[in-house]
């Protein structure tokens, strides 16, 4: 979603005509009753409040039973019939364990189909290549409870599978050029194919699928569903970059303005990221609507949405659009959560602006709390393992702590408690903040006796420990035996950048 709008040039005859048994069937909705009742008389308050809930809750059902009878079906086979595909998942360098669901949203900045009364229209300027200016991960967890959207800014300075150090959004671009001579298919596939190798890495997560975005066709859903509610802090005036002309406030907007709106950074403080921002706000409008009972309640709308957001996009092989929809069915805008990757800002590499994204430390710690499935809670009758006797409990202590001479001090006070030292020495970094006690599988009756005396320890079982020995890692919190390591600080989240969900209506830039 550039400045410059997206428009990928699709299949060479034209979007896919309905197949005619897929035709919805002619016809309106039912006109509506005038007057309160057969005499014409005006109904009690209370009584049209119960009528009115009763219609809401008869709508609920018969969309219930009519997705049980075939409509969920029907809609599916809309989607099929209309939604293109590519090759877009490689078959190596995109790894990652977990069974949640993690789909990469692109919008491509192309402008080859569109025509020059568009340009004009969309101040859309000339075609810039094919670089990919819109970059998002969707996070759903197995059990479909929330969905996490994360924002990849396009300059993005990242590692290229290939091609070394360079802004994310060439990606692509390297992938499309540098593929073998093909169709224009498969260096489309190419391009998406890398742009996944480089997400994947950078993220540590396995893309399972890949949808990318027809700006033109993607907006028209804000007709479908009636326009998108947005809230600027500030009027603005974009009009000779973007196109950009807006009040300041809550307005509602669609088409051609929904795609200003999106697009423009020039004159807004944060430049790109106050875009990025823009363009998680009106998705996030857009999935209000979408869960909002004016779409939920009316068929005919459902239909026009789903055709609409299958023009729009090209996906892998594999997305069934239906299946995705399920998956998220218990969602809540409030649960649908919006933040830019962690990074440091503007910054200079060479002669180019680029975004300088956090350490590696931060990145990984950030998708994995991102990834991180709710823990179980323990078992009620799980009891803490029985401790041993200190006499039977070998230790070897490591000095990680950075303190010269504490692991010998350690080892007089084991021995004064008890515990026979095996040995001493240093830790392989003097570099730890927390005091670790270590065990192989089977020993926790060992670590527990070592754990009663270095209160606080953390305690972890490791597959170097020798079995029968337990090792304890003097960390930069160790007070001495007997006595309690120094409380750590809750490590905060790693969040992104203006993190907010989409039942948020606050105003932006």
């Amino acid at each position: 979603m550039s400045e410059e709008p997206v428009g990928r040039d699709r299949d060479q005859q034209g979007a896919r005509p309905l197949p005619p048994r897929l035709d919805p069937r002619a016809g309106g909705r039912p006109r509506q009753r005038t007057g309160s009742s057969p005499a014409g008389l005006r109904e009690p308050a209370g009584r049209r409040r119960l009528v009115l809930g009763s219609r809401v809750v008869a709508g609920l059902l018969s969309v219930l039973l009519l997705a049980g009878s075939g409509w969920g079906w029907y809609l599916g086979r809309v989607a099929d019939a209309t939604v293109n595909r590519t090759d877009a998942i490689p078959t190596e360098g995109n790894d990652g364990d977990g069974e949640a669901m993690n789909l990469l949203l692109v919008g491509n900045d192309s402008r080859s189909s569109l025509t020059e009364e568009q340009l004009a229209e969309l101040n859309a300027g000339t075609d810039s290549g094919i670089n990919t200016d819109t970059i998002i991960l969707v996070h759903v967890p197995a059990d479909g409870s929330r969905a996490s959207f994360v924002s990849f800014p396009r300059d993005s300075w990242v590692e290229i599978p290939g091609h070394g150090e360079d802004k994310l959004n060439a990606a692509y671009a390297y992938g499309y050029t540098n593929a073998e001579a093909g169709s224009e298919a498969a260096r489309e596939a190419a391009g998406a194919q890398l742009l996944v190798q480089t997400i994947s890495r950078l993220t540590g997560l396995q893309i399972d699928h890949y949808a990318e975005v027809d700006l033109l066709g993607f907006f028209e859903l804000s007709s479908v569903v009636g326009g998108v509610e947005v809230n600027l802090c500030e009027a603005v005036d974009d009009r000779e970059w973007s196109g950009a002309f807006f009040p300041a406030g809550p307005q509602t907007i669609s088409g051609a303005d929904a795609l200003k709106f999106v697009r423009q950074r020039h004159g807004l403080p944060g430049g790109d990221f106050d875009r990025i921002v823009r363009q998680q706000v009106f998705i996030a409008g857009v999935l209000r609507k979408m869960l909002s009972e004016d779409v939920l309640l009316d068929l005919g709308k459902q239909r026009q949405l789903v055709q609409a957001a299958a023009e729009s996009l090209t996906v892998d092989q594999d997305l069934n659009l239906l299946q995705l929809a399920e998956q998220m069915q218990s969602v809540t805008t409030g649960s649908i959560e919006f933040q830019t990757v962690p990074n440091l800002g503007i910054d200079r590499e060479g002669a180019a602006s680029i975004v300088r994204l956090e350490d590696e430390a931060t990145l990984e710690r950030f998708f994995a709390e991102l990834s991180s499935e709710p823990e179980e809670a323990p078992a009620e009758d799980a009891a803490p393992p029985e401790a041993a006797d200190p006499a039977d409990v070998p230790v070897a202590v490591f000095n990680g702590s950075g303190t010269g001479g504490l692991a010998a001090d350690a080892q007089a006070e084991l021995e004064d408690g008890g515990f026979p030292v095996v040995s001493t020495g240093n830790a392989d970094s003097s570099g730890y903040e927390q005091t670790e006690i270590r065990h192989a599988a089977g020993d926790e009756a060992l670590a527990a006796a070592l754990a009663a005396v270095v209160p606080g320890a953390v305690v972890r079982v490791v597959d170097d420990a020798e079995p029968g020995t337990v090792q304890l890692v003097l960390g930069a919190d160790f007070n001495g035996v007997g006595e309690a390591v120094t409380a750590q600080p809750p490590s905060a989240p790693a969040e992104g950048e203006d993190a907010r969900t989409a039942a948020d209506t606050g105003c932006i830039n």
